[in-house]
């Protein structure tokens, strides 16, 4: 009696890349890098996973979503997934580029909970803000404090820093003529951008071997203390009725897997928090954070390995 050799299946290559943030030589390295380090037969047949804020801080916004929405046409067998960030919410926003709300209300009543705020963010109020969401007010506002303690920098322009995103487009911060700037296929991009993305039986090293798990992508991460079906649903749905969707935005609140999950085998990846912090399963991936001097980095699994666009490979 023969016995049948044992068929091995190579685990798919999944690469999540971290906040770009308008740097598009960051981008154009990071990808080079990527693919030098990985074998042709992997790289193009890989799962990317962007995970969110393509847009503010760095000068090159209108060219990091054009080498992203050619993505599908030069890499045909590669799969892309495009989170939303917080940033690139809040960008649509302003371009009434998002999902009315479900129930039929008015953007406008995403306004109240954040009033007190108005004045010090100097919230957009031009053409079109009466039927604006708040994040899009937010987004293209001119903020007051010049000076952002936390992070030690000058806001550009608004709290978001979307001053540059505004001028990669030949627009003065806050005016209303980007709507007319940003050409159909970029708003077409940022409308089709997920919320989250769920992906089963994604390999990844760990202490014991390799270890097959439901992967989750949401740009900051779940919230603690929350039902999970709840906040997928939610986001799935993309419900603009919530003025601030906290697994976009969220800190403290969405740095931890919530317990419910941790019972499983599920990877929660994210970008967002301007970290680097691979520990167990959950894996934060931005070490660049918008900041000039700061890398943008990729995760590989299932091998876990680190890619910088500063690498010299």
């Amino acid at each position: 009696m023969s016995i049948a050799p044992q068929t091995t299946t190579k685990p798919k290559v999944v690469i999540c890349i971290g906040d770009i943030h308008g740097y598009i030589t960051k981008l154009q390295n990071l990808w080079s890098n990527l693919q030098t380090l990985i074998p042709p037969s992997d790289f193009h047949y890989a799962h990317i996973i962007f995970l969110g804020d393509y847009c503010d801080r760095g000068p090159h916004t209108r060219e990091v979503l054009d080498f992203l929405i050619a993505l599908p046409s030069k890499y045909p067998n590669q799969s892309h997934v495009f989170l939303a960030g917080n940033h690139d919410f809040a960008f649509a926003a302003f371009l009434g580029a998002i999902p009315p709300p479900p129930d039929g209300s008015a953007f406008s009543d995403t306004w109240e909970e954040f009033k007190p705020s108005e004045e010090r963010e100097g919230w957009y109020k031009d053409d079109g803000y009466e039927k604006m969401h708040l994040q899009g007010r937010r987004w293209a506002g001119k903020i007051t404090v010049k000076f952002n303690t936390a992070k030690g920098t000058e806001y550009k322009g608004s709290i978001y820093d979307a001053g540059t995103t505004f001028e990669s487009y030949g627009v003065p911060h806050g005016s209303s003529d980007l709507m007319k700037a940003v050409p159909d296929n970029h708003k077409k991009f940022l409308s089709n951008l997920v919320w989250i993305y769920e992906e089963e039986n994604v390999s990844i090293e760990t202490e014991n071997g390799l270890q097959s798990c439901k992967l989750i992508a949401v740009h900051g991460g779940l919230e603690k203390g929350k039902d999970v079906k709840e906040q997928i649903k939610y986001l799935k749905a993309k419900d603009t009725r919530i003025p601030k969707v906290e697994p976009l935005s969220g800190r403290k609140s969405v740095w931890d897997i919530p317990e419910e999950l941790s019972k499983s085998a599920t990877i929660v990846v994210s970008g967002h928090h301007g970290k680097l912090h691979v520990d167990g399963l959950r894996l934060i991936i931005d070490e660049g954070g918008g900041m000039e001097q700061n890398p943008v980095a990729a995760i590989v699994l299932p091998s876990k390995t680190i890619v910088r666009d500063t690498d010299k490979l």
